[in-house]
């Protein structure tokens, strides 16, 4: 019986392996589905909201009155809220799994974070004061940089952090603004103050609109030469009409970066141009600019159509297989097309 006992000893050493190997690949394998089901989970982008009837509900719970610019700095301070507080949370400076592993979660926050970026700083230069020597309002103040501060640090000062910082002083501005004291906080509903902030965003529209169609390649006539005596430039124009002539392509791993991008951007610009359209009714009234406004809204409510494919396509113009860059360029260019038309009939008078 002796010589068996060395044979029993390796069944028994080489069946706990096998049980540990086992439990090794079990756990791996729960470990990859809970991690692909949280990404999933996350992978969801908020919902539109009715901006007016969340400041008027806001308002009444906090004893406060609507007056004019509380719904745009409202917008603002939800927006931006939403952005932190979805499902998820703010993902763009995460450096642990799942969020580390996602992209078209946190580009789409970037796109957010730009529009309030921009409607922060027409905030602090232009809606908040009546002309150009006016103090600044020290809240607006604040908040503008705060906004700027970068988007993916998740050491102290985490992003995150400063964000919220930003709203907190918009949401102060806000309840001043609907105060009695009128030397407190202002707001300005004119059509020149408008027009400075729809630059802004024609601006912004337009480079996304050039990202999303560079998406299939294309050659392009360079518009960046200066007219001939009347503009000087820091780097020369080229001599040679050929070197005028520039191969314009996002590279394949950002096409569905500026995809998400863009629909981020959709998403927020279209929020904050519902609340303009309630505040600077009478101005969009007089104008006669109101329809050209909600038609801008409209462009920018379908570019946040549901996306029904498992990934961003990239087929040719006219190819078998959709081109989802182009489509949404298509709503982008729309939009800024408007925007621009808007901008004449505010300076039209």
């Amino acid at each position: 019986m002796e010589p068996d006992a060395p044979l029993i000893s390796d069944v028994k050493t080489s069946g706990s392996r096998l049980w540990f190997w086992r439990a090794l690949v079990w756990f791996l394998l729960l470990s990859v589905g809970a991690l692909l089901s949280l990404m999933w989970w996350w992978d969801v982008e908020p919902e539109p909201y009715d901006v007016v009837a969340a400041v008027q509900a806001g308002s009444r719970n906090r004893g406060e009155r609507v007056v004019v610019g509380s719904v745009t700095s409202d917008a603002l301070a939800q927006v931006a809220r939403s952005m932190l507080d979805k499902r998820g949370g703010y993902l763009s400076n995460d450096v642990l799994p799942p969020g580390a592993f996602m992209d078209n979660v946190p580009n789409w926050e970037f796109g957010v974070l730009e529009q309030c970026r921009d409607l922060a700083r027409a905030l602090r230069n232009n809606f908040s004061r009546s002309q150009s020597q006016s103090v600044e309002d020290k809240d607006l103040q604040e908040a503008d940089p705060l906004f700027s501060f970068t988007n993916d640090r998740w050491m102290f000062p985490r992003s995150e952090g400063e964000y919220a910082d930003a709203i907190r002083h918009i949401e102060r501005y806000r309840t001043r603004l609907q105060d009695d004291d009128s030397a407190d906080a202002q707001f300005f509903a004119r059509a020149d103050n408008l027009a400075d902030y729809l630059a802004l965003v024609e601006s912004r529209l337009g480079s996304l609109s050039q990202r999303l169609s560079a998406s299939v390649g294309q050659s392009r006539i360079t518009t960046n030469i200066p007219i001939q005596g009347q503009t000087t430039q820091g780097k020369p124009a080229p001599a040679n009409p050929a070197a005028k002539q520039q191969l314009l392509g996002t590279p394949f791993a950002e096409i569905d970066d500026a995809f998400y991008q863009a629909r981020g951007s959709a998403f927020a610009l279209a929020q904050f141009l519902k609340a303009i359209d309630h505040d600077f009714a009478k101005v969009l009234e007089d104008k006669n600019a109101r329809d050209s406004l909600r038609q801008i809204i409209r462009e920018l409510e379908d570019a946040q159509r549901p996306v029904h494919s498992p990934m961003i396509l990239n087929g040719s113009p006219f190819g078998f297989f959709a081109n989802h860059s182009l489509v949404m360029a298509n709503y982008i260019s729309r939009a800024n097309a408007a925007v621009i038309e808007l901008r004449a009939r505010l300076a039209r008078g």
